[in-house]
This record gives C-alpha cells, structure tokens and sequence, in this order.
C-alpha cells in the first residue's frame, strides 16, 4: 500500500451514504426490522441516534414472532438472501435473487411489498485494519449449492473499493474462483465505459487466494489471543459474549449476590483502539499472562503515585489522570478475566491432547492411518467439531485418505453420533474436506518449500509468522509473504501442485490519469499459469446449517 494503512474510514463512510440513500428514497417515519446477523454489522456504520435522524423510530429484529405495533408509515425489511430466513419471515431487502423473490411468491407475500431492491454496497468497517463483506455461508454456497453469488458480490465489493481508493495497478491470484473474480472486475470495469472514479490509486497490490488452495489453515486450531476467544466463545461483529458472572466477582470488592442479574452473559467489544487489546490480540496465548501482568504492574504503580504528591499542583496533575487511569485498570480487570475464561477452556476437556494430535498431523506423522486418538474421542463421543477437524486434517495433509480408512471413520461416526451425520459426511466431500486418496501426498513438498512447520518456533519474541499456531504457518499467508520476496518464480513447483491457476495481472489506468501519471503505467497483461480445473474445495464449514 502506498503511502501506509488504507484508510478504511472512507469504506464506512461510502457504506453509510448507501444506507442513507436507501432511507431517505421513502419518505415518512419508518421501522426497520433487522436480520440479526445484519444489524450488528450495520452498528458499526450507524448507530441508532444517527438512524433517528433519517426517520427511523423503531427496530425489530426478523423473527417468527409477530411484529410489536408501531405508529410508522413505513416497514423496511433488511435482510441477507437466504431461503431459510424467507421461510421464516417472507422478506428480503439487502441483496435480491430469483430464488428468493420465487420463495416470496410460493408463501403469497411477494405483493405485500412496495418495493424489493438490492443495498449495493457490500463491505463493513468492523476496525480500522478490518472490512468483512459478512457473508459467512459464501463458501458453503459456492461448494455445495453451487451458487456463484458470492464470486460476482466479491468481484462488485473491490470495484467498490477501486472506486474509493483508485484502481489497483498490480493484481495476483490462486484459484479458479480468484480467476473468475479478476474476470468478472475486468467486465465489470469495461461496462463502465470510461466512466469510472478518476481517483490516484492508493493500493499497489490485491491478492487473491481461493480457499481452496489452503483447506489446512481453517481446520488448524488458533493459538493467538484474538483466536482463542473466537474458537471458545465466538466472535461476531467484533463482539464476543461471556459469561456474565466472572465479570460481577471482578466489578467490586464486595462479594457477588445472589441476583440472577449476575448470571447473565456479559458482551465485550474488541477494538484495536483500546490499547491493550490492540497489543495483545495477535500475541500467542502463552504470551498472554506475562503482558497482563505486566500491565497490571503498571496500574498499580500509577496509583502509588498519589503518595508522592505533596504540592496542590502536583495532586491536580494526578486528579487529571484519574480517568485515563480508571480506563486502563478497566481494560486490564476485562481481559485479565477473559484470559482465565480461556485457560480454563484449555485446561479442561480435550483441548490440548486434540492440539498435540492435530500438530502431528501437520508435521505429516502418522497420516496415512487410523488414529487410535481419534477413534478414542469417538468412543468417548468427544465434540463432533473436533472429531471432524481432525479427520479432515489428516485426509487434507495426506492427499486423501485409504477406502479403508475413511469407511471405517465414517461408520464409526454415523454408529456414535447419529444417521443424521451421513449428510454431514457427504457435505465434507462436497466440499473437499473428505475424499478417497487419489496419487502420492503432496503435503511434503509444499510443506519443506513453504516452510510451513517450524521447530524452534518462539511465541513471546516471535521472528515468524508460524508463532500463531506454535509451529504452523498458514499456507494462505506463506504465499502473500512469498509474493513479496523472493517472488512467485521461486516457488513454481509449489504454485503447480495447488489447485487452481495462477494469475499475474496488470490493470492500466484511465487516460486521464495516465497522461497525469506518466508512461510507466500503460500496461495492461494477462498471464495463467498451470490451468487446473476447477476443484470444489471452497468451504470453511463442516456440515453446518
């Protein structure tokens, strides 16, 4: 990126103009009536007070319930494009389709709307270094039901971001679907007519990766701060909901009561403007604790600092930090308790002998068997999400695994957990987490020339990237890191082996910002490498909804 970080205010800010746009096209009072999923995400570009000022007098969320009454002109649904929520609610406002404008008139609503149209812009600004399009179900869509939506939604959310931040001169990918992508912002750009933003690029690189090329990574287990959280409790909209009554022990020093009031969840924002979380959030949880305690040290000290005021000036000067010192005690008490949260998570069930498992696998020990741990934790009925991130991690690293082997993992599960399973088994080989193997393993050879496994790994002053999984680095982010040194060429071999082709594209730049710009921009190449077919392995879910 030119010149620093990207702004990403400005996505925000073009986000809130649409929003805007959409209220203010229907006059009158109005209720909005949310999909819960959506309105956390729109929380970040509008809050209730500014809504109040478009005329917004009511929220609901969309659910099977009836409607509270409310005194409006107007009812604006804001809802995601999935069957499932016109099933429940009969509507959909954010991102229309055929599909689900033919579920509205097979329940006989589709009339009682005065309008169904598409919010056009698809990024949310959940941190200063973080956009999401929010669109948690795309891979399952893309693998399993076959819909392309979310390759053209992704194509349309860069030209949203070329529009704001200029065009993006130098453009890389893997994968057949990153393929389709460039393909699509190419038409997309030419339709256009030379009408597009004349705006000095600010990026200098975009780089594509289907999840496809690296189905390792989201079945490794996170071992950073920020990871953690996500893996034990969930994160959603950079919020994370915890069991309320830890916090209560922690509010006061009086002991907690016997009020209900203190078993309820507690709900944590996670932002990198507060200080502390943005130091810890990427640090290896066994780095965690020194740092906390570290900072608690601190607090501590700055309020012994009192005693050593002995003139007024210089208790005024200490009163002036009470706030600032009331804020960082706060953020230390918060994550000091959450720190406990997860290591009570890790220290109970069977996390730590599933990691141990789970990093053998990624070593590539023992792959090419049956795991007597894993046939224990389906004896002992162990959670299925870890059943299955292991089982599909050993077929992944493997290249497939033995008719035998995968038989027998699969009656084993269906014999344990239920028939109803035998869906989510054929899910996983839709989606390319689970099949038959098929030639030798290449996971050797990606491994050794990506270095993905490292021994010596240090996680409280780590030089490598491998730290976040104590001895993993993820594929995904080895090949952004090789883009930029040594280059692509030098892992040839690799980029052959991993499915889908390879792009090397340049993007030339409008006229006018050429002949502003100079020559050196005035070029414009397509280049595909080992033109694979198009395997479907683009999923992150393991049978889900």
């Amino acid at each position: 990126m030119t010149g620093g970080k990207v702004d990403f205010a400005l996505i925000k800010e073009a986000t809130r103009i649409e929003l805007v746009k959409l209220l203010d096209s229907i006059p009158g009072t109005k209720a909005v009536v949310w999909d819960e999923k959506l309105a956390g995400a729109f929380s970040h570009v509008a809050d209730y007070a500014f809504l109040r000022t478009h005329d917004v007098c009511k929220m609901f969320y969309i659910t099977a319930n009836k409607l509270p009454p409310s005194n409006v002109a107007h009812i604006i649904f804001l809802a995601r494009p999935h069957t499932s929520i016109m099933d429940q609610i009969n509507q959909q406002l954010r991102m229309i389709s055929l599909l689900c404008e033919r579920r509205l008139q097979e329940h006989g609503v589709r009339g009682s709307f005065t309008t169904v149209r598409e919010l056009p812009l698809l990024l949310f600004r959940l941190d200063c270094d973080l956009v999401s399009m929010e669109l948690p179900l795309c891979f399952r869509d893309l693998q399993l039901d076959s819909d392309p939506t979310s390759v053209f939604l992704v194509a349309q959310a860069l030209m949203t971001i070329q529009g704001v931040f200029g065009l993006i001169p130098n453009i890389y990918g893997k994968g057949q679907s990153a393929k389709q992508v460039y393909e699509l912002m190419v038409r997309m750009r030419r339709e256009m007519g030379g009408n597009e933003p004349q705006v000095t690029p600010q990026i200098d690189q975009l780089i594509l990766i289907d999840r496809s090329v690296d189905l390792i990574t989201p079945l490794a287990t996170q071992l950073t701060y920020d990871g953690l959280i996500d893996q034990f409790y969930g994160i959603n909209n950079c919020t994370v909901k915890l069991p309320g009554e830890k916090f209560a022990q922690t509010s006061s020093d009086s002991p907690p009561s016997d009020d209900s009031s203190f078993m309820d969840t507690k709900t944590v924002q996670l932002s990198s403007l507060e200080i502390l979380y943005a130091e810890i959030r990427d640090c290896n949880f066994s780095a965690v604790g020194p740092r906390l305690s570290r900072h608690a040290k601190s607090v501590k000290a700055q309020y012994e600092e009192r005693h050593a005021a002995k003139t007024v000036g210089e208790l005024k000067q200490f009163v002036q930090k009470i706030p600032q010192m009331e804020v960082h005690k706060q953020s230390v008490a918060t994550h000091t308790t959450i720190a406990e949260l997860i290591q009570e998570q890790i220290a109970s069930g069977i996390f730590r002998p599933a990691l141990q498992m789970e990093q053998e696998f990624l070593k590539g020990l023992d792959t090419d068997k049956i795991s007597p741990f894993i046939e224990d934790c389906i004896a002992q009925k162990e959670s299925l999400n870890t059943v299955l991130r292991l089982i599909c991690l050993q077929c992944i690293v493997n290249s497939g695994l033995k008719p035998k082997i995968l038989e027998h993992y699969k009656r084993d599960v269906i014999h344990t957990y239920g028939f109803e399973h035998f869906l989510t088994l054929e899910n996983l080989e839709k989606a390319g987490l689970l099949y038959v193997q098929q030639g030798r393993s290449t996971y050797a050879t990606v491994r050794k020339t990506m270095q993905l496994t490292v021994d010596d790994v240090s996680e409280h002053d780590p030089t490598d990237m491998s730290y976040v999984h104590s001895g993993y680095a993820p594929l995904s982010a080895r090949l952004v890191e090789f883009l930029q040194w040594p280059g692509w060429r030098a892992i040839t071999g690799v980029l052959q082996v991993l499915p889908g082709p390879t792009l090397t594209e340049t993007q030339q730049l409008p006229s006018a910002l050429r002949q502003r710009s100079g020559p050196e921009y005035v070029i414009a190449t397509t280049k595909i490498i080992n033109g694979n077919s198009f395997l479907q392995y683009l999923s992150d879910e393991l049978g889900g909804e």
